[in-house]
């Protein structure tokens, strides 16, 4: 058992003072390319990591639902008949959205039996690594077993967005439950998030002597709160002035027309979104063709966007970018929904160890605090751990 589990099992103990019907697990996931795009109907490219949360579950024999964590000492109680998202707030909204949101997807919670559950996870939280869809998705197939659901992984992802959405109050996509779902090791999913077509693409990253390095700012940032909602309602207003249903819908060769129809801002955000879906392709395209060793630039490409066009970046994120590829780097970007959190660089394997004390020495000399910098690796989705 691995030390995780055993917190898990141990804190779900102590708390409940029994024991769990079983564990179950789901990693964080790591965006490799297309950013802002899964809210508009565009495509993603993420992969889950090897960073996990691990959930312990018990079934109760009433209707009361109780929920607790390592990283909080309350124990939050309701009833199953008192699920409602106004009823949930704080870190328990996210594995309470989930039971309630699994209700909106056909389970009856009339009938099915209250539970307790403990958490605990590695996933770094602030860092752009998902650590909301790793509870989201762990606490649905812990539920989706003991409840006898039979929902599939891709249902199960948007009950996780539907978590997110209604309970948290994050105007997310789909993207991050999908990836934490659907992943596979040392490949990524591929994903639509209109049709939620998903292709689990091989990333070759070992075979070409390549690592993920991850560069946690510690600058913490929240989707619910202003910057996300504003970058999603421009592209809303964007899409409605250039008259399609999402920016989905545009490709590269509308951009003339949408730089004369936009006001700047409006246009830029747009512009990002479109590149950005184009990227994707050609990530997934060059991936099969030429291999990892020929996708740099585009992530390079990537972060420019971001930063100039959606303006979502932050310095720490910039310095750790410039940095990571002036020391090596194939190409690095930042990653997640940005206003802090994490940037990635692919990286070749000896020069981990150079770009890890480059990052830290620029940081230091900006007067910026440490930053957290490890390797990720591409993983399997969630799972039931044990019995």
């Amino acid at each position: 058992m691995s030390d995780l589990h055993q917190t898990v099992t141990t804190g779900f103990q102590t708390r409940f003072d029994t024991e769990p019907t079983g564990l179950w697990s789901a990693p964080g996931r790591v965006n490799l390319i297309g950013e802002h795009t899964d809210y508009n109907d565009g495509f993603v490219f993420p992969f889950a990591i090897d960073r996990r949360t691990v959930v312990a579950l018990g079934v109760r024999a009433d209707r009361l639902v109780r929920v607790a964590s390592s990283f909080a000492e309350e124990t939050v109680e309701l009833s199953l008949d008192d699920l409602t998202p106004e009823n949930l707030e704080g870190w328990s909204a996210y594995p309470l959205g989930v039971a309630w949101a699994l209700g909106q997807f056909g389970a009856d919670l009339a009938a099915v039996a209250g539970f307790e559950v403990f958490i605990d996870s590695d996933v770094p939280i602030g860092a752009g690594l998902s650590s909301s869809a790793a509870i989201e998705s762990a606490v649905a197939v812990a539920l989706n077993d003991v409840w006898q659901l039979g929902l599939d992984r891709r249902v199960l992802a948007r009950v996780g967005q539907l978590a997110e959405n209604r309970a948290v109050g994050a105007p997310t996509g789909i993207m991050d439950q999908s990836a934490s779902l659907l992943g596979r090791a040392d490949a990524a999913v591929f994903l639509d998030c209109r049709s939620l077509a998903a292709e689990v693409i091989p990333l070759g990253f070992d075979a070409a002597g390549l690592e993920l390095l991850i560069i946690d700012t510690r600058v913490s940032h929240a989707h619910s709160t202003g910057g996300y909602a504003s970058r999603r309602a421009s592209c809303e207003k964007g899409a409605q002035l250039m008259g399609v249903s999402s920016l989905r819908d545009l490709d590269v060769d509308d951009l003339a027309r949408a730089r004369d129809l936009l006001d700047d801002e409006t246009f830029r955000r747009v512009r990002h979104v479109v590149t950005e879906n184009q990227r994707v392709l050609d990530t997934v395209r060059t991936l099969r063709e030429q291999g990892p060793t020929a996708i740099g630039a585009l992530l390079d490409a990537s972060h420019v966007s971001m930063r100039d066009d959606f303006e979502i970046s932050v310095s720490e994120l910039d310095l750790a970018v410039e940095t990571a590829r002036a020391t090596g780097a194939i190409g690095a970007r930042m990653t997640g929904g940005g206003f802090g959190g994490a940037a990635i660089a692919l990286t070749p394997h000896a020069l981990i160890p150079a770009v890890t004390a480059a990052v830290t020495a620029a940081f230091a000399a900006r007067g910026f605090g440490t930053p957290d910098l490890f390797v990720v690796r591409a993983a399997d989705g969630a799972a039931r751990e044990q019995d």
